[in-house]
């Protein structure tokens, strides 16, 4: 069963089944949500966006157009996504720059990621670093800008 709070503006009807979003989060009408996500509290997902299965989006989370997340994705709280590498009021770019995050990743609290970027499938980016360029599959970065410091460790379960 999906819920959704009712303080949440959910404006897509493309929202998977399981699918929880809490407090004062504000989906687009142009948004799809995939199976069993959880979207934590003051998140925002504009319109181009594509959200896999089994997604954390922790609080204070904004994905914007051009946005590509895949399944079983980890985003930590205030993560940070940029999609224009020229920002200016009232100026809107000819294309957004996308930011595809790959199956399995995850992403560090308060961790900066720019747009064009790709985060490759299991790679996982330390809380606080800076993403200015691909992280291979499999790969922890860290540190501004991020750098490989290692491969991702194997979970236990």
């Amino acid at each position: 069963m999906t819920r959704i709070h009712p303080t949440a503006e959910v404006q897509t009807k493309a929202i998977g089944e399981g699918t929880q979003v809490w407090q004062h989060t504000i989906v687009l009408a142009g948004a799809k949500i995939g199976r069993d996500c959880n979207l934590n509290a003051h998140c925002f997902v504009e319109n181009d966006v594509v959200v896999g299965d089994r997604v954390t989006l922790k609080c204070g989370v904004y994905l914007w157009d051009g946005m590509r997340v895949g399944d079983d994705v980890f985003i930590g709280p205030n993560a940070t996504f940029a999609n224009d590498k020229y920002p200016h009021s009232k100026r809107t770019p000819a294309a957004f720059l996308p930011v595809t995050v790959g199956n399995g990743a995850s992403i560090g609290a308060n961790a900066t990621v720019l747009g064009g970027v790709t985060i490759g499938a299991g790679a996982m980016v330390g809380a606080g670093a800076v993403v200015t360029r691909d992280v291979a599959a499999g790969k922890l970065v860290a540190g501004n800008p991020a750098r490989v410091v290692g491969d991702v460790p194997a979970v236990k379960s």
